[in-house]
């Protein structure tokens, strides 16, 4: 076929047809191209990236490919470039189908992220590679020599794959003296010839004449095909047989039951013999339809309606078609009769079904398919064995009728995963079509997929299905969801198929970190080791990888001046809590703060949980002595007159202890006692009376140990040595106008709760106004260098009081102590260098005990103590 036509002279021509119309995602536009058939390997049809609009620097990112709907592979496209390229040589006769002279191949470009699809028709022309054939390399025609000059025989017309110009043009005849051809154009717009004979014929001169017949296509260069046409010359019949009518209209119901008589035609001869013996035959200006549906009798004339056989699709292998009779009323071997095809019948049809040339059964000898062929036609001729042999014939035509059996096909043209488990509604995840070779209801099918997944399919087009998001979807939840999509025709019994595919969700920031609790209390306790563990708070937070890795922080928060970080630390990694410091009970006691959890996400998300350390006491404080006071352990010195009455005040221990309220409940006892029937010791007040009066047999001096002990376990202790020296009873009525009433009158239980009350509204209105003024007027922290601010009420006082009264002194000294641990201070006397006074201190209870001159402390009182 090369020699004919090459495919460098053949002017490509390509026409793009663009209709703008998209339905979601995929394009129900075609794009329109075409090409001449039998182009080269790697030839170039057309560039798409240009064509569609398309970026070719991104058709590899988005797996852009070509799938031909129905055909085999003959293109490709070049990722690379964008260019629709040929990869098997196309043959337009090839893909021919019955129902139209044209050639389409169908395409679907599919491109992804986003995804879009366009469809592509692809017009294969026909160039001129085929060359006219005739049916029969050999035309046989019997003429009569009695024929006139002039007079026309038809000639089987030849047959040109091509099309249009490339079909048969004409046809031309070789040299002779009595026959010459006219060609003529049918209704169709095929060519045919007509043999004319020009010279009359002598069948004694010359009794057949071989001429070559030749057809010529109107391709360039031309092609051509021969057939040969001998003309035998017969015996004169003069006479022709007529019809007693040159034209017959019939009317005719439809639906008319096979073998209906149509019209009986009758045509005469006047000749004799066998001049006069009549076959009717369908001219070659009959077409082939009319042909098929009508079934002339050759011998009789008679016209009837053709039978139809139909027959299952998939019929096993020698099933009965149909049973063929045909009769001869001759006798002996002139009635034996013999079935075979003519030569109009296919070759497929001759593959597909067997005749039986004896019994005329034809029975199926292939595999019968409803969508490979349809349609079968055959003609069978049923000829006598006598030593002239007859024939007759009959036309059958097999229809194939379609059953279930194809199943129903599954294509993913598109799947997304994974996706983000956050991802909208209404997003499609993939683009899925569906089809049937199946005829009728058989290729009918419907799409499903499971009920209890958040995801709904929506009909694109036909056949095309989009699987989209119907609810939200959490990977905390479903890590992957088994889509399986299930398509079932409507045949009976239904086929179906189904085809599963596994979408995966990327983990997204959504979940905040968690405590197991929202609120932590631990209990620390004091003189704890710096660096110690406290606790381990960790958080749980269910999301993956950078969302899930989670660091803690201390939320910044001043006590006192001092940042949470520098108290405590927090392990950023497991939430390890540690103190950073040695904590004193006595100084602070809790401490409340935030601790935060937040995660590596973007944008990272966090949350808090509320940390309560409660300082817990231990029994590291031991009493500590405050009356009767005296210098760094030295003794105590008391005067008392001998005329005391029994029961009488002599002293009061007063002993603090800084810690708990549990470990600081103090007791008193006698470690050391002179005479133990002399004095009592109350062991809760440390109140000394005396149990009865002085003797004179009494020693002057009495010395008495008191030991201060806590509650605690082990329980610590101080001591205080009272020496007590009995002088006259010169004093005694001073002593008694001083010391009872004073007792009484300061500790009686009604002035007890008036000095509370009253130190309690002194202690708040004193707080409202410091705060006030701080608010105010606040200025900078003061240096820590700066010695503090010290309020001395010092005020002298002449003492008209000996030494001997020191039960007085010590009453007012114990009145002033009272008041002032009410107001939450501690009171110390302390004797004045270099003199004879002694001063009362009040200190904050904050500050330690061991150097009052440190303290921020206000002198009260500053006292003689010259003798009289």
């Amino acid at each position: 076929m090369g020699s004919f036509l090459t495919m460098q002279s053949y002017k490509r021509y390509v026409l793009l047809v663009i209709i703008f119309s998209f339905v979601g995602n995929i394009s129900t536009s075609v794009t329109h191209y075409s090409i001449p058939e039998e182009m080269k390997d790697g030839s170039v049809v057309a560039n798409l990236a240009t064509d569609l609009g398309l970026d070719v620097k991104t058709l590899n990112q988005r797996k852009m490919r070509l799938d031909i709907i129905a055909n085999k592979k003959y293109l490709d496209v070049n990722k690379e470039t964008g260019e629709l390229y040929i990869v098997e040589k196309i043959d337009r006769e090839h893909c021919l189908t019955k129902m139209s002279a044209s050639c389409y191949i169908k395409l679907e470009v599919i491109l992804e992220n986003p995804l879009r699809i366009f469809n592509i028709e692809l017009e294969i022309l026909d160039i001129n590679d085929n060359a006219p054939q005739f049916r029969r390399d050999a035309i046989h025609l019997d003429i009569s020599e009695a024929t006139p000059v002039g007079e026309r025989f038809s000639l089987s017309n030849a047959a040109d794959p091509d099309i249009g110009t490339n079909s048969v043009k004409t046809y031309h005849l070789s040299e002779s003296e009595h026959f010459n051809i006219e060609v003529q154009t049918g209704r169709d717009g095929s060519k045919f010839a007509d043999l004319i004979l020009t010279k009359s014929l002598d069948r004694e001169v010359q009794a057949v004449h071989n001429l070559i017949l030749t057809a010529v296509d109107g391709g360039r260069p031309a092609r051509s095909g021969t057939a040969s046409v001998i003309v035998h010359v017969s015996d004169t019949n003069d006479n022709a047989p007529t019809f007693d009518k040159v034209s017959y209209d019939i009317n005719i119901l439809e639906n008319s039951p096979i073998g209906s008589l149509v019209i009986h035609l009758n045509a005469t001869d006047l000749d004799e013999g066998s001049n006069s013996d009549i076959t009717y035959s369908y001219s070659l200006y009959t077409s082939e339809k009319t042909q098929e549906t009508f079934h002339l009798n050759p011998s009789t004339g008679e016209i009837t309606v053709k039978g139809i056989i139909k027959i299952m699709e998939n019929s096993p292998i020698g099933s009965l078609v149909i049973q063929l009779n045909a009769t001869d009323l001759d006798e002996g071997s002139n009635s034996d009769i013999t079935y075979s095809y003519s030569l109009y019948t296919s070759e497929k049809t001759q593959e597909t079904f067997h005749l039986n040339p004896s019994t005329g059964e034809i029975t199926v000898k292939g595999m019968l398919n409803y969508e490979d062929f349809k349609i079968y036609d055959m003609e069978i001729i049923a000829t006598d064995k006598g030593a002239n042999s007859l024939s007759g014939q009959c036309t059958i035509k097999i229809l194939v009728e379609d059953m279930n059996d194809n199943h129903p096909e599954i294509s993913i043209k598109s799947f997304q995963s994974p996706v983000n488990e956050n991802i909208e509604l209404d997003t499609v995840i993939a683009v899925v079509s569906v089809s049937d070779k199946d005829s009728g209801d058989n290729g009918v099918v419907d799409l499903h997929i499971p009920d209890n997944i958040p995801f709904k399919l929506r009909e694109s087009s036909d056949n095309y299905y989009e699987l989209v998001v119907s609810e939200p979807l959490d990977r905390e939840k479903v890590p992957e969801y088994d889509i399986t999509f299930t398509v079932t025709d409507r045949g009976s019994p239904p086929l179906s198929d189904n085809e599963t595919m596994t979408l995966e969700l990327l983990d997204v920031n959504d979940n905040v970190p968690q405590f197991p609790l929202s609120f932590y209390t631990i209990r620390v306790m004091e003189n704890n080791a710096p660096g110690a563990l406290l606790s381990s708070l960790t958080a749980f937070d269910p999301d993956l990888h950078e969302n899930q890795y989670l660091v803690y922080f201390i939320l910044e928060k001043e006590i006192a001046n001092t940042s949470m970080s520098m108290l405590f630390s927090i392990n950023p990694e497991n939430g390890n809590l540690y103190a950073l410091k040695t904590f004193d009970y006595e100084i602070e006691k809790e401490f409340l703060f935030h601790i935060e959890a937040r995660d590596s996400g973007s944008p990272p998300l966090s949350s808090n949980v509320t940390v309560h350390i409660i300082i817990v006491d231990q029994n590291d404080n031991a009493p500590v002595i405050v009356s009767p006071w005296r210098a760094h352990g030295s003794l105590v010195e008391e005067k008392i007159p001998r005329s005391t009455d029994k029961g009488s005040l002599v002293s009061k221990v007063i002993a603090l202890d800084t810690d708990s309220v549990h470990n600081s409940r103090i007791t008193y006892q006698f470690l050391q006692v002179t005479d133990a029937t002399l004095f009592s010791l109350d062991q809760y007040n440390g109140e000394i009376r005396t149990m009865r009066m002085f003797s004179y047999r009494d020693p002057r001096h009495q010395r008495l140990v008191v030991i201060a002990k806590d509650n605690g376990d082990p329980a610590l202790s101080a001591t205080v040595t009272i020496k007590l020296s009995t002088v006259e009873t010169a004093v005694k009525a001073y002593s008694d106008m001083t010391e009872v009433p004073l007792e009484y009158d300061i500790f009686s239980d009604l002035n007890l709760y008036l000095v509370i009350g009253l130190g309690s509204v002194s202690f708040l209105l004193l707080i409202t106004i410091l705060v006030t003024i701080v608010l105010k007027c606040q200025k900078p922290k003061p240096s820590k260098a700066a010695p503090p601010c010290r309020n001395s009420v010092i005020s002298e006082r002449n003492s008209t009081i000996a030494d001997s009264t020191l039960v007085s002194n010590d009453a007012y000294w114990y009145s002033l102590f009272l008041a002032e641990t009410r107001k939450g201070k501690l009171v110390v006397r302390q004797p004045v260098p270099k003199g004879s006074r002694y001063i009362v201190s009040s200190i904050p209870r904050g500050t330690g005990l061991t150097d009052t001159s440190d303290s921020a402390a206000s002198t009260l009182q500053v006292w003689d103590k010259t003798p009289i």
